[in-house]
């Protein structure tokens, strides 16, 4: 009799602790559940445009050849207008807003009304590119200049080609000095996670052939 006693209080344990294990399990899963329910569903890495060789860096870190590219975008879709300035310089600044810290996009407006009262707008035909050998792989080192891990200096020498009706009237060689700075606060209008916060300081005119010294400040 006691044979089948020691049997069942055997099996009994045996129930408890398999008990145990399945509530144990359960509480592991429901970790992990909340785990990934909290996970982020976009993380946006940023990779050197140049892949022929690796690259290693945390993930957060933007690396300059991107800083470089996203000044140089922003920009140049800022100064292209293609039928009339009047229209698409405002348009361009709104719809460009989500990419422009408050303060640049203010800056931006009052730019605007400026030119509007000066007649350098209407049925203006605007682009930018930049100056053939003065890009990023040109001189990597004077073009992006690291401030902090969330603020940057992008130097770009642009050519900005300026028509009214068929007439050009106007080439500029200009040096900007961008600042850019890390926003990350709207992923769903700004996957870049950075912004454009206009200039670091005054535009500069510069000659044709290289040249690391701008000879005279200028507007935009």
């Amino acid at each position: 009799m006691s044979r089948f006693k020691n049997e069942i209080t055997h099996l009994q344990a045996h129930i408890k602790t398999l008990r145990m294990s399945a509530a144990a399990l359960f509480a592991i899963a429901l970790v992990l559940g909340l785990g990934w329910w909290n996970a982020p569903r976009d993380l946006t890495i940023h990779v050197p445009p140049d892949l022929r060789s690796g690259s290693v860096r945390p993930w957060w870190d933007v690396p300059p050849e991107s800083v470089y590219a996203f000044a140089f975008y922003i920009f140049q879709q800022l100064n292209r207008w293609p039928t009339n300035g009047e229209e698409d310089y405002a348009r361009n600044i709104h719809a460009l807003s989500p990419y422009l810290t408050p303060a640049c996009g203010h800056f931006l407006k009052l730019d605007y009304e400026q030119r509007q009262r000066t007649g350098e707008l209407r049925q203006r035909v605007r682009g930018i590119y930049e100056i053939p050998g003065r890009g990023f792989g040109d001189d990597p080192t004077q073009r992006v200049r690291v401030v902090s891990h969330r603020d940057w200096v992008v130097t770009l020498d642009i050519a900005a080609d300026e028509y009214h009706g068929t007439e050009q009237v106007k080439r500029a060689l200009v040096r900007y000095p961008l600042k850019v700075m890390r926003l990350d606060i709207d992923p769903e209008r700004n996957p870049f996670g950075l912004a454009l916060d206009c200039y670091d300081s005054t535009p500069q005119r510069i000659e044709t052939e290289p040249s690391s010294t701008p000879v005279a400040p200028v507007t935009r």
